[in-house]
């Protein structure tokens, strides 16, 4: 059901139930279950529901978090959002930024703008704060729930309950879950764990984050604040008012702005979230750059530690992993819930095919093999920008400290402070996808699509057929692409094929396409597929191979 807000930054607490037992246990076998109700466990469900499966989440809160969190959200993650329905409902509500600056002592260093322009259906990045992201997808899921066609919830949440202990085999795992109103047993076909950082179902497991963690800690704090600065990502290194230290500035809604700054080395944590350290640290730097006079309140505060690490594989029998239970990205670069949105969308169609029968079993084998992969190249970018911002040793801070002297007066140099924002991933040698031929540009085999606002005021990607395949067609190629679109439909053994005739010389250039060429492309928007001139039986090989048959 939708959240009901309480207050500024409250919502209705939600109780505990048990479902219909028989001696303890559910009679009904579930298609999944999912560990975990936060942004990635929800966006999983949605895509599932999507694709007419039914999921159960498992969460222990009884309502949607408290503060910001993950709160800033890239142009791929509204994509995705776009495919499940709420992405409108985001920017409703969001603030959109393109320009970061960045400060070096009192001095401005840096900046950097993220490419958009009009054509653009999404703007590089919003802020939003979790509970909004959390309420939105609830909102959906009962908007969902509400057109179901059997009058079964396609998802069903299941509040302050939580997984105690599961045992899995070769038909799906069984799971003993507790609440405030007993214990009870309950089966499903698959269970997806997207439990966090402190994940119970990775720990039951004996499964380990591997990965570098960085020693610099950080507080988070929330205050409201009635302030006209835009919204830009503002950070400042080794301010005046806080030797030592880095801090970085966000607006979000409802006049609430999120300040991170990095702990020194003596510094106790605990200590330094008490409210008279906030309250002196915020005042101080509000001071400091010319809004101490506005009146604030804190709203929340918390702390967190840096870290890039992950699972060795996401898949395990009939348990996978998503999210923060998957692996801890730094914020830096905001790919930690970004990363997890593209968990979801990876997982939810592969698993929806093979609970559905369109799929092999491999599927899932490729989402592992996939978002590890996407994983290591995170970091990679993402190290690089957490060394930068918590350096490891003096020897990082020296160099630190060279390039932020000298950024002010040398752009090249300035461009190292570039924080590499997220950016959506190719998949390298993806089993999914088959060689076809050398385009002179557009995205290859494994990549995302790129998209381009059409001359109908259309984007390339609102004609993805996000619960099968996608052949884009252009020019010449559109009426073969139907024909093969129409075979595809015919085969109930795999997932159908829609084609889309592209006639927009712009796409075309973009995409390399002369007329004959032909895209195939898979739910979650990554090519699988391209050729010039293809034949009937090499699209559908292409097609069979991306649904792992």
């Amino acid at each position: 059901m939708p959240l009901e807000r309480i207050g500024p930054f409250k919502y209705r607490r939600y109780q505990p139930h048990l479902p219909p037992l028989e001696a303890g246990r559910e009679s009904r076998v579930h298609d999944v279950m999912i560990a975990g109700g936060g942004p990635v466990g929800l966006s999983t469900a949605l895509g599932l529901a999507l694709r007419g499966v039914h999921s159960v989440i498992i969460e222990a809160d009884d309502s949607v978090c408290e503060g910001s969190r993950a709160a800033c959200i890239s142009r791929r993650s509204l994509e995705i959002l776009d495919r499940l329905g709420v992405a409108r409902t985001f920017l409703g509500k969001g603030l959109p930024w393109t320009t970061g600056r960045s400060y070096y002592q009192e001095r401005e260093v840096l900046v950097f703008s993220m490419p958009h322009d009009a054509t653009q259906k999404f703007p590089p990045m919003i802020n939003l704060e979790q509970y909004y992201i959390e309420q939105f997808l609830l909102e959906e899921i009962a908007r969902v729930n509400a057109a179901s066609p059997d009058g079964r919830p396609l998802v069903e949440m299941r509040w302050a309950s939580k997984v105690t202990a599961f045992a899995q085999d070769g038909q799906g795992v069984r799971l003993t879950i507790e609440n405030a109103l007993g214990a009870y047993q309950a089966r499903a076909g698959w269970l997806v764990a997207t439990d966090g950082g402190q994940s119970f179902i990775r720990q039951a497991l004996g499964l380990e984050l591997k990965g570098a963690a960085y020693t610099g800690r950080y507080a988070i704090v929330d205050i409201e604040l009635p302030s006209t600065s835009p919204t830009e990502r503002r950070a400042w290194f080794d301010p005046p008012w806080a030797r030592g230290t880095t801090i970085l500035m966000h607006r979000q809604p409802d006049n609430l702005w999120r300040i991170d700054y990095q702990l020194r080395k003596h510094e106790n944590v605990d200590e330094s979230l008490t409210p008279e350290q906030i309250h002196s640290f915020v005042q101080r730097h509000l001071d400091a750059i010319g809004e101490g006079h506005l009146p604030w309140t804190p709203v929340w505060a918390s702390n967190y530690r840096a870290g890039a690490m992950t699972l060795d594989a996401y898949r395990h029998g009939r348990v996978l992993f998503a999210g923060n239970s998957a692996h801890a990205m730094p914020i830096f670069g905001v790919r930690g819930l970004n990363s997890g949105f593209d968990d979801a969308d990876n997982l939810a169609w592969k698993l929806a095919a093979v609970v559905q029968g369109h799929g092999g079993d491999a599927l899932l084998d490729s989402y592992s093999r996939e978002r590890v992969q996407a994983f290591h190249l995170n970091a990679e970018s993402a190290m690089r920008s957490t060394e930068f911002m918590s350096p490891p040793s003096r020897g990082f801070e020296l160099l630190r400290e060279a390039a932020l002297s000298l950024a002010g007066d040398h752009p090249p140099i300035a461009s190292l402070l570039n924080p590499r924002q997220t950016s959506a991933l190719t998949y390298a040698d993806s089993p999914l996808s088959s060689t076809g031929d050398a385009f002179s540009a557009g995205p290859v085999e494994g990549a995302p699509l790129v998209d381009i606002r059409l001359t109908d005021a259309s984007h390339l990607t609102d004609h993805l057929h996000c619960t099968g395949f996608t052949l884009f067609g252009f020019g010449a190629a559109a009426p073969r692409v139907q024909a093969l679109a129409d075979a595809g439909l015919r085969d109930a053994k795999s997932l159908p094929i829609r084609a889309v005739a592209i006639d927009d010389a712009v796409a075309a250039k973009a995409y390399g396409a002369a007329p004959g060429a032909v895209y195939l492309v898979r739910p979650d928007g990554h090519v699988a597929a391209r050729w010039h001139a293809p034949s009937d039986t090499e699209v559908q090989a292409a097609w069979r191979s991306a649904c792992a048959r």
